[in-house]
């Protein structure tokens, strides 16, 4: 089996590569990576990138997994997995209030979209509580990983203790995973979306959202 995985960063290649020797090393994983899809999607005035992401996409044979948050309603179009959409239906199956924690405003409401389409179709209407860490992006941007998920670690923590009636935690870019290791000491799930993923992409389960 193979699978095509489609990034806006390069390091999330040895990410899924370290993951798919975890879950199933014998699966052949294809990466494409287009940065400028990431910083066209943001400007929100590029008409023509939805077209040509679906005009890239439609010419991969196989299951299609786009780990980029931003253009993932784009990818969706075409029958490709989102990279959110198997972490929103683990967090609409934890009963009580969602702290949905992005540092792209990009993806803010895409994000809140696609839990509120996970929490109907479960038929839940559990609270939504939206952090914005667009502040800690440039840490990212710079490469510093570590200052970027203990930055990370340290204002959903924060929040947390500042709101008890928060559930669950939802780290809504893959890029953020790594914060979930440094929170593996709260009480409650804290969610992240690559293992979820690309298990999902790799199971009959691996389909577009809806």
């Amino acid at each position: 089996m193979s699978v095509h995985l489609v990034h806006t960063a390069q390091v999330h290649c040895a990410t899924f590569d370290h993951l798919r020797d975890l879950i199933a090393p014998g699966v052949e994983v294809f990466h494409h990576v287009f940065e400028p899809w990431l910083e066209r999607a943001r400007s929100g005035q590029d008409d023509g990138l939805e077209a040509e992401i679906g005009d890239y996409l439609r010419q991969l044979d196989g299951p299609v997994l786009c780990t980029c948050s931003t253009i993932g309603p784009m990818a969706e179009a075409t029958g490709a997995l989102r990279i959110d959409w198997p972490l929103m239906q683990a967090a609409a199956k934890v009963d009580g209030c969602v702290l949905l924690v992005y540092c792209l405003d990009s993806t803010s409401e895409s994000s809140r979209a696609l839990l509120q389409r996970a929490l109907d179709e479960v038929g839940s209407d559990q609270a939504i509580i939206c952090l914005s860490l667009s502040q800690r992006w440039p840490l990212f941007e710079a490469g510093q990983t570590d200052d970027f998920a203990a930055a990370i670690a340290q204002d959903v923590q924060d929040n947390l203790d500042a709101d008890h009636d928060i559930k669950v935690v939802v780290l809504a870019q893959a890029s953020m995973a790594a914060a979930a290791d440094k929170l593996e000491h709260v009480n409650l799930p804290v969610l992240s979306s690559p293992k979820l993923a690309l298990e999902a992409v790799l199971s009959s389960d691996g389909v577009k959202a809806g």
